[in-house]
């Protein structure tokens, strides 16, 4: 779920004017090492979409030898976690920028790196997420977790009571509104409806670093490991939150659950 909050602190961003909706979404993003790489001409709109081309494998699951070929599990917990964002940069290409979806808590945590260096290094960007949207909302209990090289680990860590995840998905339930002030513009939390690739696993849409509940645009989900859910209806004025943990065989049955309760509720708008 923390993918969805990185998406919420691009768009503050966007709204200081510190990073420009169109012309910076839409230009190369300034990683040296993409250098005279095909790398070179991926957007941040391509890394938000996660249709950077990255040959990043997004796998939770060891066999019995205790292998895999996961770059989640070396980039969270083996070689890479150190350095979140630099074991993502240092991923070949695979496919051609904009062209083709995939899932990757890399592309998240290249953002981050991103976010970190405008704000100006990890003290800066505590700060920031706490002053700029957690404290605005009410969040006491989240903890956003950083690696040893001072990114934010946007692809995986905030740490939260359930209420406080209400608070964000009220947030986006109220079109980045919170009371008098405008936390996220409205138009940025528009692009969550922008479903763009379906997920042929679960059969959930996505969008900007939100999924789209049961491939509704109208409806926006931050979905975590292993059964964490935050789903945001407009149409039922309506926000859930689940957590606890759902091993992946389980899933499909967790979220049917969580479509009754959702359908439960009458269509209000």
């Amino acid at each position: 779920m923390a993918k969805s909050i990185t998406h919420a602190l691009v768009g503050i961003l966007v709204n200081d004017g510190r990073i420009e909706s169109q012309i910076d979404l839409d230009s190369p993003v300034n990683v040296p090492e993409w250098s005279n790489s095909p790398r070179a001409t991926i957007t941040m709109g391509d890394l938000l979409r996660m249709r950077d081309g990255l040959d990043f494998v997004e796998d939770y699951v060891v066999d019995e030898s205790g292998h895999a070929r996961s770059d989640v599990i070396a980039m969270l917990f083996g070689d890479g976690a150190a350095d979140v964002a630099g074991y993502a940069r240092s991923r070949p290409s695979l496919h051609a920028p904009g062209s083709t979806w995939s899932y990757s808590s890399g592309t998240t945590n290249i953002i981050c790196s991103l976010l970190g260096e405008l704000v100006g290094g990890q003290d800066q960007m505590r700060a920031f997420i706490e002053d700029r949207l957690f404290a605005p909302l009410g969040m006491t209990s989240a903890v956003p977790r950083f690696d040893d090289a001072g990114t934010f680990i946007g692809s995986s860590y905030v740490y939260a009571t359930a209420r406080d995840f209400a608070r964000f998905g009220h947030l986006y339930l109220c079109g980045g509104r919170w009371g008098d002030r405008q936390v996220v513009p409205e138009s940025w939390v528009d692009s969550v409806h922008d479903m763009h690739a379906v997920d042929p696993e679960n059969g959930h849409g996505y969008s900007w670093h939100w999924w789209n509940w049961n491939s509704r645009p109208e409806t926006m989900a931050a979905l975590g490991y292993e059964g964490q859910r935050i789903i945001v209806d407009p149409t039922r004025d309506l926000v859930v939150v689940h957590l606890g943990k759902w091993v992946a065989e389980t899933q499909p049955e967790l979220d049917r659950h969580l479509t009754s309760i959702v359908e439960s509720f009458a269509i209000s708008k």
